[in-house]
């Protein structure tokens, strides 16, 4: 199975550890009205952080003779987002948080260029880089 054009990785910074079971959804920037844009989903489903705290395969399920890796096609200039579902994470691991989630909106420059999110949380704060 080939690599999803987007990945991720979440760390509990709190507690040193990958953060497992975090839900996430990659989106697609369908229109930009001002402060109110709109993004349409492009996965979900079973997208959940596994124990080492990575998202690997953020793609849509294929149908029957389908490709995964041909489901999402990245395009030059359109903006995209990471949502991750933090408050499940922390209600899971019996913590109260701030963010109940977070959202990551990137810009895609070069579509052949793989895209890794890295995000570092705690109950009260989080960050971000561009990962390699």
């Amino acid at each position: 199975m080939s690599k999803s054009p987007v990945t991720c990785h979440v760390l509990d910074s709190s507690i040193g550890k990958p953060a497992a079971g975090v839900p996430v959804q990659l989106q697609q920037l369908r229109s930009a009205d001002g402060p109110a844009s709109t993004f349409d989903i492009l996965a979900e489903g079973n997208s959940v952080t596994d124990y080492d705290g990575r998202c690997m395969q953020l793609y849509p399920e294929a149908a029957p003779g389908q490709k995964r890796e041909d489901l999402i096609k990245l395009q030059a200039g359109r903006l995209y987002k990471v949502v991750f579902k933090t408050k499940d994470y922390f209600e899971s691991t019996s913590r109260k948080c701030f963010y109940p989630w977070v959202e990551i909106t990137f810009e895609v420059a070069n579509p052949a260029e793989h895209h890794h999110i890295p995000l570092l949380i705690s109950p009260y704060s989080y960050t971000t880089y561009r990962g390699s």
